[in-house]
């Protein structure tokens, strides 16, 4: 099995490309991503408690479903900053922004772990899938906690267990063994990086957050077929990519037939099932003592 240091500079620009790469799938699958993601994003905002009038920051928008939805909360009043490292993600949402008549949204290339705004401006912070793949989780959320006001709120989701998401670690399990990957350490980035039991809580508190609340959502990734969620990660997610890089084309290939016979196991009469478990955490910056 290869063992390999981890490298967060080059793991960062990895990613970068990969999401540049990727962001016309990752867009082309937004309303198949808000389907499945839309009872977490929610439960987010409501948590972090976003109205009208507030400035949000969204860190790791991606095409920015959650951005959006923050948006509409706001109303014209508010404004919603997205951020991404990844400019063609940011095209995206800016053009689909401007199609919904989205105003109050603009958008900054900015790196998750490096917040590069005013200190205290911010009613709210949110990431969707984002935090767990900071390499300095702990940077990221000092940075979300410095841009809040005093009695603002961070509120990110993030996957739980690997046992709870085998629509995803199936795949990533398959692929870690073909590729002869060893394990992740702890600490480093990755899908379930956060989803052991109160790890994204002591994350939160960790950073200085307080009133810190976890609660875990079912959200089942529904297709006609395996091979059609299977379409959807190979397209779609940028971390599968970077883990195949060391196979040829052949062994790629293979892999994926294998996470594909696999998945089968969650075709049933309604078609692909495949089990799914976020986890939605928000938390407050405290006020002077």
């Amino acid at each position: 099995m290869t063992t390999k240091t981890f490298d967060p500079v080059a793991y960062k620009e990895t990613t970068r490309s990969q999401w540049e790469a990727a962001a016309g799938a990752w867009h082309v699958w937004g309303p198949v991503i808000e389907a499945w993601l839309g009872e977490s994003t929610d439960l987010m905002l409501e948590l972090a408690d976003i109205g009208p009038g507030d400035r949000v920051l969204d860190l790791a928008a991606g095409a920015g479903g959650q951005t959006f939805a923050a948006a509409r909360r706001v109303g014209p009043t508010g404004r919603v900053l997205a951020t991404d490292i990844s400019e063609n993600l940011l095209a995206h949402l800016d053009h689909d922004a401007a199609a919904a008549g989205l105003t109050n949204v603009t958008t900054r290339v900015m790196d998750g772990e490096d917040v590069d705004t005013e200190a205290g401006h911010f009613d709210a912070v949110i990431s969707r899938v984002g935090l767990i793949y900071f390499p300095d989780q702990h940077q990221a959320l000092l940075g979300m906690r410095e841009a809040l006001k005093d009695g603002g709120r961070v509120g990110a989701i993030v996957y739980s267990t690997a046992a709870a998401n085998p629509f995803f670690s199936i795949p990533v399990s398959v692929i870690r063994e073909r590729a002869e990957l060893p394990p992740p350490l702890p600490g480093q980035p990755g899908p379930f990086s956060l989803g052991a039991p109160g790890a994204l809580a002591e994350a939160f508190t960790a950073a200085g957050l307080v009133d810190v609340d976890v609660r875990a959502v079912a959200a089942p990734l529904m297709f006609p077929t395996a091979e059609d969620c299977v379409r959807f990660e190979r397209e779609s997610f940028g971390a599968l990519h970077q883990m195949l890089a060391g196979l040829d084309d052949d062994a790629r290939e293979a892999a994926w037939g294998e996470v594909v016979t696999r998945l089968r196991a969650f075709e049933g009469p309604d078609g692909f099932v495949g089990p799914c478990e976020m986890l939605v955490g928000v938390g407050t910056k405290p006020g002077p003592a």
